[in-house]
């Protein structure tokens, strides 16, 4: 017996989820949760991807000081290794695992490096999801049609398009305040911050209206000023402020990493 409300398309699912949310049949996180399992089963690991030329990476002949240096500076638990050239990684360096060459120096990056996973970019995240699971790995170097290294993405990347942000200890710890500062001089700023708030922070003039447009976030003023939704890992300078995109979701950013530009000296006249 066919099923009375069988749906046609995708857009028939999404209505009938709605609708059991309205209904109360389902929450509406179970609903937002099962849109994101139908979103992603249409997209590819290049549609999430950090492109090669954002991707932190360290060299496979880095000493203790640069590894501590990169880690204080980005942030991430992992990291590809690279010999010679940034496109032939070799595998994968756990911050975790940094941290036992402060106490044993004799140890060789090599010795700590973890097998990269590659995987084709056009690989669907469904299936790049259940690769995750099967090698217990959380981060994929991703391969364009000619082998060359295209980005990288992490379970994380896959498992936000479906729960949406996902915030550790550190995040919920400062989710009430839209600027803070790092020891290393740089700023993490909520794309909502407001404008006008920046403003008196940074001690700049960041514009609140644009061609004839006016805009309140700095996440809304950068995103006008390139013409797309900042991907992360970009970088957009603006009024002696550098702004890296952190992280997005939902079409917007949430977080900037923010340095101040060191102003350029005149040449001295001869």
């Amino acid at each position: 017996m066919a099923w009375k409300y069988q749906p046609k398309s995708l857009d028939d699912v999404k209505f009938y989820l709605a609708q059991a949310a309205k209904g109360k049949q389902i929450s509406s996180d179970s609903q937002r949760m099962m849109e994101g399992v139908l979103r992603i089963s249409h997209l590819t690991a290049r549609e999430v991807m950090v492109a090669a030329p954002k991707m932190e990476m360290i060299p496979s002949k880095a000493t203790v000081e640069d590894c501590f240096a990169v880690m204080i500076e980005v942030g991430h638990s992992r990291y590809p290794v690279y010999e010679d050239d940034k496109s032939n990684i070799i595998g994968l360096l756990h911050a975790k695992d940094i941290l036992k060459l402060q106490r044993s120096p004799d140890l060789s990056l090599r010795s700590l490096m973890r097998p990269a996973m590659f995987m084709p970019e056009s690989k669907r995240l469904t299936d790049l999801l259940r690769e995750f699971k099967r090698s217990r790995t959380h981060m994929a170097i991703l391969v364009d049609e000619f082998g060359r290294v295209s980005g990288l993405v992490t379970i994380e990347d896959v498992l936000e398009e479906i729960v949406g942000e996902i915030e550790d200890e550190f995040d919920k710890a400062e989710a009430s305040t839209d600027i803070f500062s790092f020891s290393d001089n740089s700023y993490r700023v909520a794309g909502h911050a407001d404008i006008e708030s920046l403003n008196e922070h940074f001690e700049v003039s960041l514009p609140q209206v644009m061609d004839d447009e006016r805009f309140d976030t700095i996440g809304g003023l950068i995103a006008h000023l390139v013409g797309h939704v900042p991907r992360k890992g970009e970088r957009h300078d603006l009024e002696g402020l550098s702004f890296t995109v952190m992280h997005v979701k939902g079409g917007t950013v949430t977080w900037f990493r923010v340095r101040k530009q060191e102003p350029i000296e005149a040449p001295e006249s001869p």
